[in-house]
């Protein structure tokens, strides 16, 4: 697989070595378990897979390529380039300039912008009709395009679907960037609909089946339809593609559903991430192991990925979702973001004085999505390690794990 030119403080020289030797061991990824690193005092398991994917590898390098190459230039992301806030922070602190929010709200009125600057595409796409806009100032779009190929893959998908009159249904959050893309792209060749959860699913199977009134439909999918939508003909034919980092299985389960409720159906079970496939995957291989304690998961609050990874943890262990090693206040407590207030929890003395809802020797699993740094993780890692003075320094814990 390609690698890439990416910045050396968003690398990390133990979870190179951690992520080296289970490839080295597990090429084909045949192995989900975690890995384990005995500490003495605590264990830490690491998921099989976590951190930057291919997409955001790549649209990390494109974007430093930009400010490398365009000095002379005022330089614009289009949005957050990726959910992660020290990556977005460190474009911003080399002033790159967002034109928009992860809404589509402008920050930068797209007035000011002009034909010789430099706007970055984010890995998610952007709209159709966002792009129009652009070309029609002047400003080259495709030179710094960091849209993820899996994306391009699922606007592929959409298009074939559309050109054989197949209406396309969008598993995915109806405000996120990139489900907002692929439905712009999905809707310039036939129709298309977002349906952003399994709930969703099971009413539009019973509207199509004719359990539920037609009425229905407009007060749950007002403004997630494309333009001149008939329920009458437009449900007849259907096909469902998903935001790449979507929980896979809940993709599958609603295409399912929408399965016995249509006349006619296509697979397109090819546009789910390979990505978000593997770190979901990893992830529930750590939990089935089922020595783990408790379970951190590392990444940016508004990333989707690593959201439907805390969900997944969430139902099997205690998890705390935590963007950085920052989180721990210096008196020991803890911020976890709690997803379903969308607010920061305080755990004071987190893991201090070994809690007597911990065994002796703790467990710890941690993870993260696919847009986190590994030198996130391993800044985490170190600062859970100073919670226990009596741990093994890591050299010797790497060195005996790796031998």
């Amino acid at each position: 697989m390609r690698t890439f030119d990416i910045p050396e403080y968003f690398k990390s020289p133990i979870i190179s070595r951690v992520k080296a030797r289970r490839k080295a061991l597990d090429a084909r990824k045949l192995d989900f378990s975690p890995s384990i690193l005995d500490f003495g005092a605590v264990r830490i398991q690491l998921a099989r897979h976590f951190g930057f994917c291919f997409g955001v590898e790549n649209a990390i390098e494109i974007s430093y390529k930009a400010i490398f190459e365009n000095t002379d230039k005022r330089i614009f992301l289009l949005s957050q380039m990726i959910h992660n806030p020290e990556v977005n922070e460190d474009l911003l602190s080399r002033g790159v300039k967002f034109l928009m929010d992860t809404s589509g709200r402008e920050i930068t009125p797209m007035s000011e912008v002009r034909s010789d600057d430099v706007v970055i595409i984010p890995a998610f796409g952007t709209t159709l009709e966002t792009e129009a806009i652009l070309n029609d100032i002047g400003v080259d779009v495709k030179k710094y395009d960091t849209t993820c190929p899996f994306v391009e893959r699922v606007w592929k998908r959409s298009s074939q679907l559309g050109d054989d009159d197949f209406t396309v249904v969008i598993h995915g959050k109806p405000t996120h960037e990139e489900t907002r893309a692929t439905f712009s792209h999905a809707s310039k060749r036939g129709s298309a609909l977002i349906v952003s959860d399994r709930e969703e699913a099971e009413i539009l199977a019973e509207i199509m089946m004719g359990k539920r009134s037609k009425d229905e439909f407009s007060k749950i999918f007002s403004g997630r339809t494309s333009e001149g939508f008939d329920i009458e003909t437009d449900l007849e034919k259907i096909g469902v593609v998903n935001q790449t980092t979507m929980i896979a299985s809940e993709t599958q389960e609603i295409a399912e559903i929408l399965k016995t409720a249509s006349t006619k159906f296509a697979n397109t079970r090819d546009t789910l991430c390979y990505a978000t496939n593997d770190n979901q995957r990893a992830t529930l291989g750590a939990l089935e192991d089922g020595s783990a304690d408790l379970v951190i998961v590392v990444g940016g609050y508004n990333s989707s990925n690593t959201t439907h990874i805390v969900e997944l943890c969430e139902e099997h262990k205690p998890t705390f979702f935590i963007r950085n090693e920052l989180e721990w206040e210096e008196n020991g407590s803890l911020n976890h973001f709690n997803i379903d207030t969308k607010r920061r929890d305080n755990y004071s003395d987190f893991l201090q004085g070994r809690p007597s809802n911990l065994p002796e020797k703790p467990t710890i699993l941690i993870t993260s999505g696919a847009s986190c740094p590994d030198a996130s993780m391993e800044r985490v890692l170190l600062k859970i390690l100073e919670k226990f003075p009596d741990a093994k320094d890591v050299e010797s814990v790497l060195n005996n794990w790796e031998s």
